[in-house]
């Protein structure tokens, strides 16, 4: 690049003149590698900048106030007040037990696992035993079969032995009348009775209620249950499953009956 052409470039563009000229008499230095060119500003521009800046500087973050030192709580006298060292002590135990907590990586042992539980909470084994994770023991069994003619109560123990078997026929009612609701009302506040005569409360931890069939027998023990005959063994009830039996293909219908 020639010296006239450098010049012209040097008029053009302010910011691309070296910091020492050199005279035109002097050795040609080696061209300078290419930079982006820097926008300095004018003085101008510097000026209007700066009156447009507010003159108040206690917004500034590099200058602090004395008014944000005395409103400050963790600031006494200049120095650090009970509440800074509370704060600082609290931010050091979090730093300890996240240093202390493990990564989960592959590395990790099962060891550190639970020496870093215990450590973190030390009722940990006294909330979270095993044994709130381990499964429920076998229940007891109140089996509710509810025909249209009929209604059967059955308590049975967890390895099925019955202990109550009873049905509408067993408190007086015949015939039609063993499958009215009125029936299987009564046959429910009975069974009620009986497991407090009989003292099986104490032996009843758990209790699975199996319903079975649609009849109005159905609804009148769930009633039962839900009142006040049944408030003794309510609390016990584990689980409510059906036990209605479904039928696949299965044998021929009856005829529909003609009237």
């Amino acid at each position: 690049m020639c010296t006239q052409c450098r010049r012209r470039l040097l008029t053009l563009r302010p910011s691309l003149r070296p910091l020492s000229t050199s005279t035109p008499n002097s050795a040609e230095p080696p061209d300078p590698p290419l930079q982006p060119p820097i926008d300095i500003p004018d003085a101008e521009s510097s000026a209007a900048a700066s009156m447009q800046q507010p003159t108040d500087q206690t917004s500034s973050p590099s200058i602090t106030s004395t008014s944000s030192v005395a409103s400050d709580p963790t600031i006494e006298n200049g120095r650090p007040s009970l509440l800074a060292n509370i704060t600082q002590a609290q931010r050091n135990n979090m730093r300890t037990d996240n240093n202390n907590k493990p990564s989960g990586g592959m590395g990790t042992s099962l060891t550190s696992i639970f020496d870093w539980a215990d450590k973190s909470s030390p009722d940990a084994t006294s909330s979270r035993s095993i044994a709130e994770y381990a499964p429920l023991p076998e229940p007891h069994h109140l089996h509710i079969y509810s025909t249209k003619h009929n209604t059967h109560i059955t308590l049975t123990k967890p390895d099925r032995d019955p202990l109550i078997s009873v049905s509408a026929g067993t408190i007086g009612f015949r015939k039609a009348a063993r499958g009215t609701y009125d029936a299987a009302y009564q046959l429910g506040a009975y069974v009620m009775g009986r497991i407090q005569q009989q003292g099986l409360l104490t032996q009843i931890q758990h209790l699975e209620v199996v319903l079975r069939d649609f009849g109005p027998g159905r609804e009148a023990v769930s009633k039962i249950l839900l009142g006040s005959e049944g408030r003794n063994v309510r609390g016990r009830v584990v689980r409510v499953c059906d036990a209605t039996r479904l039928k696949f293909g299965g044998t021929r219908s009856k005829n529909q009956r003609r009237l």
